[in-house]
């Protein structure tokens, strides 16, 4: 969905349509770059589809530009402020495409392109979302601007594919408590390795690092004696996760403390469902 221009271009098409001639004919000193003799906006706004297409992105940027400037109350002046933050976006600009969209979406909330508008501004800060041992604030804001897509549009394209990215920013906050816990464990601050770990347990409850932070949470209690909180710790992840090696790892640690025997595997004590995750702690 992202490699292309999606429903954003179907006015670009019919106006390349109407004016591919004239597009094909501009001057090698394009008409927005010594705004003299400026040609009608739909021709000018094709020659920057056109641009895109042929991934002249700077240069669409400035035509589009000389679209709005120009023709501020035309229908391609609308369409070119999202082609801006089209063209912006595809350069890896997202400071200047997040600006761009933003505009577009404060200018025209209930433009017919309003939902990929959103979606592409969520885009812009997906696709800076880094690896989880660096500062995380593009996940937090992709995080939201994607939640804003799905609340916005539910039944849209945009909003099935913002679900899919949304879970894999939860994710990388996730994995990025879990590298910060692990450290925390490491230093023997169990107080703050804890804290890490509850955080991924409450608050990515369908992330991949769920089993994990529940074994090393209970590693933790462990370590500082609290042999009751490690069982009950142990038996949710027994009983959500029976098959992980997470389980086998925390169901060993307790074994090795003689807190369990091999006759209870999977079954220490046995968990109700109202321990699951916020009425453990």
């Amino acid at each position: 969905m992202t490699q292309n221009l999606s429903g954003i271009l179907r006015f670009a098409l019919l106006a390349a349509a109407l004016s591919l001639a004239a597009c094909n004919s501009t001057p090698k000193n394009d008409p927005y770059l010594t705004g003299v003799n400026l040609p009608p906006p739909d021709q000018l706004y094709a020659h920057g589809v056109d641009q895109v297409q042929k991934e002249h992105y700077d240069d669409s940027v400035k035509t589009f530009d000389a679209v709005e400037q120009n023709y501020p109350y035309s229908v391609w002046a609308t369409h070119a402020q999202l082609m801006h933050g089209y063209a912006q976006y595809k350069q890896q600009n997202y400071d200047e495409a997040i600006d761009a969209l933003s505009r577009f979406i404060d200018l025209h909330p209930e433009n017919q392109d309003a939902a990929y508008a959103y979606y592409l501004k969520a885009l812009c800060y997906y696709e800076q979302i880094d690896d989880v041992q660096r500062d995380q604030t593009a996940t937090y804001e992709a995080i939201q601007t994607l939640q804003d897509v799905i609340d916005r549009f539910p039944d849209s394209a945009y909003a099935r594919d913002a679900r899919i990215k949304l879970r894999l920013a939860n994710n990388r906050l996730a994995g990025h408590d879990m590298t910060i816990g692990r450290f925390y464990e490491k230093q023997h601050l169990y107080a703050a390795a804890i804290g890490r770990y509850q955080d991924v347990i409450s608050a990515y409850q369908t992330t991949t690092y769920v089993p994990e932070a529940l074994e090393r949470l209970t590693e933790c209690y462990l370590d500082i004696g609290l042999s009751d909180a490690a069982i009950r710790t142990a038996s949710v992840l027994g009983f959500n996760f029976p098959g992980s090696t997470w389980y086998s790892a925390a169901y060993g640690k307790l074994e090795a403390d003689n807190l369990v025997t091999a006759a209870d595997t999977g079954n220490f004590p046995p968990p109700k469902k109202s321990h699951w995750f916020f009425g453990l702690f």
